[in-house]
């Protein structure tokens, strides 16, 4: 071990990236055990004014940084993640511990085995710190039994949803990664709003098996982090084919952290539609999507106008395609324990449960149609860059009660939801900040199964920006 660390506090430690801590970590030059303490002392001290854990897992942790430790010191590094504090959302099952996914009904709930994402975060020997906060059942609203996260940069203004703590535990510095989920937007609304790293893999590329479902044809298992090559990583050790979920996929695995780390981006064509990336989208995020495509356009890319397929349709069938497979999801649950449910979650169920087959069986034709449309577009260009939402973080005050308003939903959801219906993988990266100070984040679509092209094109966007290299200001709320 050597003596004089370069790092010696958590205040060193907690913007390193994953990579660099990681690096630390397996040369011996710190322990795992010093930066798990680092961070387990700066979420004591900050987390109660952000409210990002909903469990912090201190001894468990420890002990888990000491057998790192013990094995690394044997000689034994599995890999980049081995000794590094991560995070996951409390939908994924962490045996023996609580698992209520933002509820009531499972609030006494306690899994007797780990999630898959959890035993392959475990086998690359990542140390699981906490788990995050969300919204309930991961849909729009919190339930009243539980305080809503707080957004580091300003807590008058929105996390996103719902994978708000996962997102809001990167961004100030209480994790080096975290698993959320996306089911219409979860992981890209939080990321764009904390000016984080969001990637939504392809539906299928990470189990399903052990995270309460929400919807599950648009559950999307992904990564959070605080840059392209950080979320790499973590995708690189979650991802693949798992006998526990028939739906994972079995194709090869590519090298996720070479494609972040490799070439440049010469000659890949980004597609852009003018006119649907400036719907409705205020003037502040049009220009950071415009100076993030004329970045890439100086990296190499070709950029090629196109005329992205129509999707409001889509975006309007995600509200009662996912609230059918919610419904399906809470059968038993709610038939037995409706009063412990909150009213949107509640009425979402009920909306889910009283559509007819019918109707459901022309949303997924639709669905299907609107897929094949992407995969056209997609075999034509690398891939498509929009806004992550059509405008900075809200603020609470005019975002309260989204359940409620329907037409924010449906602006919100226009650039998300529609690769949830179609299952294709997206990247969110950091793109500037808004005059208020709040974080401003732009999408990368590509096709199915091609994370590398995203890898790729984000971390060469990285390489010639800093905006992911900003954090809230000390202690996280103003």
């Amino acid at each position: 071990m050597k003596e004089d660390l370069a790092y010696s506090s958590e205040e060193d430690w907690a913007y390193q990236s994953l990579a660099g801590i990681g690096a630390l970590i397996q040369s011996r030059a710190v322990t795992s055990r010093q930066v798990t303490e680092a961070l387990l002392q700066r979420i004591a001290q900050r987390d109660s004014g952000l409210r990002a854990f909903v469990l912090v897992m201190g001894t468990e942790a420890l002990a888990q940084a000491d057998r790192a430790d013990r094995e690394i010191a044997a000689g034994k590094v599995r890999g980049p993640l081995h000794g590094v504090p991560v995070a996951v959302k409390d939908l994924c099952w962490i045996k023996g511990f609580p698992c209520a996914g933002g509820t009531a009904v499972l609030s006494e709930f306690r899994p007797e085995e780990d999630a898959s994402v959890v035993r392959f975060l475990r086998e690359a020997g990542a140390i699981l710190i906490g788990k995050t906060r969300l919204t309930e059942g991961a849909y729009s609203d919190y339930h009243s039994s539980i305080q809503p996260t707080l957004n580091p940069w300003n807590s008058d203004y929105w996390t996103g949803i719902s994978s708000s703590g996962s997102a809001v535990a990167v961004a100030s510095g209480f994790c080096f990664g975290s698993i959320a989920t996306d089911t219409g937007g979860s992981i890209r609304w939080p990321s764009a709003a904390n000016g984080i790293t969001g990637i939504k893999p392809t539906w299928g590329l990470v189990s399903r098996f052990g995270v309460i479902e929400l919807a599950a044809s648009l559950d999307h298992i992904g990564v959070m982090a605080r840059s392209v090559v950080d979320a790499s990583i973590v995708l690189s050790a979650i991802a693949g084919g798992d006998a526990r979920d028939p739906t994972a996929s079995q194709l090869p695995r590519p090298d996720y952290v070479a494609a972040a780390m490799g070439a440049d981006i010469q000659g890949l064509r980004i597609g852009v539609d003018p006119q649907w990336n400036t719907l409705d989208v205020d003037k502040e995020t049009q220009d950071a999507v415009l100076a993030g495509t004329k970045a890439f356009a100086e990296l190499g890319a070709s950029i090629v106008e196109i005329e992205f397929p129509k999707a409001d349709e889509v975006v309007k069938d995600w509200v009662p395609n996912c609230a059918v497979e919610a419904a399906v999801a809470h059968e038993l649950l709610f038939a037995r324990h409706k009063s412990l449910y909150g009213p949107v979650f509640s009425s979402v169920i009920e909306a889910g449960a009283s559509l007819s087959g019918m109707d459901y069986q022309k949303i997924l034709l639709r669905r299907a149609a609107f897929k094949e449309k992407v995969n056209a577009l997609l075999a034509s260009v690398d891939a498509v860059i929009t806004p992550a939402h059509p405008f900075p973080p809200l603020t609470l005050k005019t975002i309260s009660t989204l359940g409620a308003q329907p037409e924010l939903i449906s602006k919100l959801q226009r650039y998300t939801s529609p690769f949830n219906m179609s299952g294709h993988p997206t990247l969110s990266i950091p793109a500037g900040f808004a005059r208020d100070g709040m974080p401003i984040g732009m999408q990368l679509i590509a096709a199915q199964f091609d994370e590398s092209t995203l890898l790729r094109l984000g971390s060469a966007f990285q390489r010639v920006t800093s905006w992911h290299l900003q954090h809230p200001p000390t202690g996280g709320i103003r």
